[in-house]
Formats: structure tokens, C-alpha cells, sequence
């Protein structure tokens, strides 16, 4: 059985031919089912993001994987071969296993430790099964690969840090605050990064999300998407004080938040703190707020920084993650390698039970029929002698079958027990 991975990702391809061999998701039951039905194929799977295209098959031995799936991909895409050929990459048998594994821990993905990947190789692997697309050694491999994203997930540190500005906002207001909960947002603007940040927020306990933008009918729209209130833009300032807090990001040309301000309201706030965050360019809040007690101002460069610095610790943490993937290729094509020589195990016990029988024959033919008693000894006597001399060849099988040049002692058990190839 061949195991073949082709497909093309955000560092061979171009988003403009990652679209061409995209697969809707409305399509995708068909375009598995269509793959299948190609002779040689045993099994197939399609991952569909917008990052990643991939075809993951096991086809016979004697077919040629790569031809079946090129024929597939420019007949369902409509693409010739010649135009996709330089983004394409192919992963074959244990090389295939190593990426498999790779992408469903992340370690692929333009973001290292996003999880999104594994929800969506998930629902790939749901759909094929569904087609009746898996249902064997594929199907098994991709569980492995859903079980070593988790031990990556649960040993490394590879997910757990915010590596986008929204939720680096997030990761600081916890730090401020400890919970979330029952916290009080206001948004002063309407731009898409201030809606990242608040509905993160929201997520995390905050209860409730109040709206201020120069256009108030804006501010009413915004409101609606968190169940929130619309501020006149007029009245914000006077609101901070209920406000925990503050993500700024209104196009204005000047700050619209200042010291002397920001000092009264601290004060109606009785010193309570108070978490501010400034992602207009120009700024919003004049930076010397952040010299008021119980104030903790940041901008976008400093959420930025708080990223990047995340974002290195991420790949500290990748170096071990891809440390456990090798670990389960290795302990896979073992486990791939004893299945491989289990036939040899299994011709071997045929052998010694076809020469157990023959030899129970012969002492019937020569003293004849044998009582209920003597049928039980020899039957006892016999295996326990086949199971003794069976138990050397077959533990060196097993042993054998993950070593390299393990393939020449196997082939001289075979031998010695007349084993047919």
C-alpha cells in the first residue's frame, strides 16, 4: 500500500493558485467520492483551507498514486498539470507520516500553534468518512495524527501564548484585572482590530460592551454585534469612570483622552485600576497617561511587542513539539514495520501447526486410533513444543522488523522454514 500526500500551503503558492485548487465546502463530498471511485485509489482524504490544499490517498501497490491524483486535480479544478506543477509538493510513505503529523500540531501553519488546523483537518477526516473514503489504515493514521497534536498541545507551550494583537490585549488585561468577569468594556471607534479586541473580551467574562463613534449610527450598529449600549460621543469621557476597560481606536487627529482627564476619572474611580488600549495611528490618549497610578496604558507597539515576544517564545517551544512528532513517526513505522512482517508471523505458526498435525497422522496411522486421553496429551505435549520452538523466530521477527537491515534476517527465517514468498 502507497501513502501519497500532494497538495500546495501559504509558503509554495500564491493565494492566487491556493483559490484555483480550493475546494468549496458544499463540494467537497463529491470531490472525495469522485476520488475514490478512481481504480487504484484504497483510500482518500481533502483538507481545503485557505492556507492549504491537500490529497491525502493509499493507493495499491502496483498503481501510480501520482498520475491518479494529477488526473483527479485537473479535472475537478480545471487546471493543466504544467501550470500547478512548480507549487506543488508530494510527500511519500514515511516522509507523508512526518507531515501529516506536522500539520495537525500546527507546526505547518502560517501561525505556529493556531488551532484552527486540527478543527479543519478534523472536518476533512469527517466528511471522507462519511463518503465511505476511510475506513482502514488511513482512517488510523489520521486519529494518530489528531492524538499527536494533542500530547503537543498538552506538553509544549506551542498554543498557550497570544500571537495577535487582539489577544495580546486579552492576555494583558488578565494579567491587570486576574478574571474577567463582570470587567466593563468601552469602544471609542469602530475599527475592525477594536472589534477583535472587544469580542475577545467578551468571551473572557466581560459584561458588557459599551460603543461611542463619531458617527453615532455606527455606534448603534457596533452596539448590536455585543448586545452592548451606543455612547454619544459627546458623553464618553464622562463615562470612564464605570469603564475597567478602554480600547481607543478612532480616527481622530488629535487625543481624544487626556492627562488631566484620564487623572479625574482614576480619581471617581478611587483609584481602581483601569486598562487602557490605544490601536489608533494616529494615537488616541495622550501617552503620559500612562504616568497615573493604577493607569496601564498600551499601544499598538507595545501590543506589538508583547506579540513578537510571544510569537519567539512559540518557536522555542516548536523546537520541542517537532522533537514529540518525530518521536510518534518513529513509534508509527514501527508499529507499520511489525504489521508489515505479520504475515511472515502467520505463515510461520501455519507452518509449525501443518507439522504438528502431520506428525499426530503419522503416530495415529502406525499405533491407531488414539483414546480421549492420549488425544489430549499429544495435543498438549505437541503444542507446547511448537509454541517453544515458534517463540525465538517470531520475537526476532518482531525485533527485526524496525532495524534497518532487519529485511536479510527475515528473509533467512523464511528460508530456513520454507516459508513461500
Amino acid at each position: 500500500m502507497k501513502l501519497l500526500v500532494t497538495g500546495v500551503s501559504h509558503k509554495t503558492a500564491p493565494v492566487e493558485i491556493r483559490e484555483t485548487l480550493a475546494f468549496p465546502e458544499p463540494a467537497l463530498p463529491q470531490a472525495v467520492q469522485n476520488l475514490k471511485a478512481r481504480e487504484g485509489i484504497a483510500e482518500a482524504c481533502i483538507l481545503s483551507t485557505c492556507n492549504r490544499v491537500e490529497i491525502t490517498v493509499t493507493a495499491d501497490d502496483g498503481v501510480d498514486a501520482q498520475a491518479l491524483v494529477d488526473g483527479f486535480l485537473q479535472e475537478s479544478r480545471l487546471v493543466a498539470p504544467e501550470s500547478i506543477a512548480p507549487y506543488l509538493y508530494r510527500h511519500y510513505g514515511q516522509d507523508a507520516i512526518h507531515h501529516l503529523f506536522r500539520v495537525a500540531a500546527s507546526l505547518d501553519s502560517m501561525v505556529i500553534g493556531e488551532p484552527q488546523i486540527l478543527g479543519q483537518l478534523k472536518s476533512a477526516y469527517g466528511i471522507a468518512k462519511e463518503q465511505g473514503a476511510l475506513y482502514g489504515w488511513l482512517e488510523g493514521l489520521l486519529s494518530r495524527a489528531f492524538s499527536v497534536a494533542k500530547r503537543v498541545r498538552s506538553e509544549t507551550g506551542v498554543g498557550q501564548m497570544a500571537v495577535s494583537v487582539s489577544f495580546a490585549a486579552v492576555e494583558l488585561a488578565r494579567k491587570i484585572f486576574g478574571s474577567l468577569n463582570n470587567r466593563t468594556v468601552m469602544i471609542a471607534g469602530a475599527g475592525k482590530m477594536s472589534e477583535l479586541a472587544a469580542r475577545h473580551l467578551r468571551r473572557s467574562g466581560a459584561s458588557h460592551v459599551f460603543v461611542t463613534n463619531r458617527t453615532h449610527e455606527r455606534a448603534i450598529e457596533m452596539a448590536q454585534l455585543f448586545q452592548g449600549t451606543p455612547v454619544d460621543y459627546t458623553r464618553f469621557v464622562s463615562m470612564l469612570p464605570e469603564v475597567d476597560i478602554l480600547i481607543a481606536s478612532s480616527g481622530a487627529p488629535h487625543y481624544i483622552l487626556h492627562k488631566d482627564e484620564m487623572q479625574r476619572i482614576i480619581s471617581a474611580r478611587r483609584n481602581k485600576p483601569m486598562f487602557l488600549i490605544d490601536i489608533a495611528v494616529p494615537r488616541n490618549i495622550e501617552p503620559s497617561v500612562n504616568e497615573i497610578d493604577n493607569v496601564f496604558l498600551y499601544d499598538i507597539d507595545d501590543l506589538q511587542e508583547v506579540v513578537n515576544a510571544n510569537l519567539r517564545e512559540r518557536l522555542k517551544e516548536a523546537d520541542r513539539a517537532e522533537e514529540i512528532v518525530a518521536q510518534e513517526v518513529e513509534r508509527m513505522m514501527a508499529r507499520l514495520k511489525v504489521q508489515e512482517v505479520t504475515p511472515t508471523i502467520v505463515s510461520l505458526q501455519e507452518e509449525l501447526e501443518r507439522i504438528r498435525l502431520a506428525e499426530i497422522d503419522k503416530v495415529r496411522r502406525k499405533y491407531g486410533p488414539l483414546t480421549r486421553e492420549q488425544e489430549e496429551a499429544w495435543e498438549m505435549l505437541t503444542r507446547g513444543i511448537i509454541n517453544k520452538v515458534a517463540h525465538g523466530p517470531i520475537s526476532e521477527l518482531r525485533l527485526q522488523a524496525g532495524r534497518p537491515d532487519g529485511a536479510h534476517v527475515i528473509a533467512a527465517i523464511r528460508k530456513v522454514f520454507h516459508l513461500e514468498d
